[in-house]
Order: structure tokens, then C-alpha cells, then sequence
């Protein structure tokens, strides 16, 4: 079993298919400057594997690692606190 696996049996739903959103906003993003997921790699410093598993949509990879892959294409995240607070 995966750690990712693991991780989103924790995980509600909504937050799932927000993960997997960044996964595939990220792919879109590097396949759209011409990158290929080993020269992401080396531009966020990580394993080749790590990209795949941010654009997999898996729970378990650092955040910082989604967001900077994010950032390297020009994708900014803004978090929204529930109406409310």
C-alpha cells in the first residue's frame, strides 16, 4: 500500500478532489511550457517521482513541493476561510 493511499482514507472528499485539481492544473501548466516531468524535476530540486505523484493528485506529498511546482508555472494559490470567520 501506497503512503498516499494511507493518507486519504483520512481525507474528506471535497479536500480529494481539490488536491487532484492542483495535480492536474500542474500537469496542464508543465506540459504547456514544453517541460517535460524530468526537467520540472530539477527545477523544483526534487525526484522525478514527485512530480508524477503531484500531478497523480496524491495526498501525500509535501505541500510545499505542490505549491512550488505550482509557483514554477506561474500558478498563484489564494486560500478562502468559510463564509463566516
Amino acid at each position: 500500500m501506497t503512503q498516499g493511499k494511507r493518507i486519504s482514507a483520512d481525507i474528506s472528499g471535497d479536500a480529494l478532489h481539490s488536491i487532484r485539481e492542483f495535480g492536474a492544473a500542474a500537469r496542464l501548466a508543465r506540459t504547456a511550457a514544453g517541460e517535460g516531468q524530468a526537467a520540472a524535476a530539477a527545477r523544483l530540486g526534487v525526484h522525478v517521482q514527485t512530480i508524477g505523484r503531484i500531478e497523480a493528485g496524491e495526498p501525500g506529498v509535501a505541500i510545499g513541493h505542490v505549491l512550488g511546482l505550482l509557483a514554477l508555472y506561474g500558478i498563484g494559490v489564494r486560500l478562502q476561510q468559510p463564509e463566516g470567520r
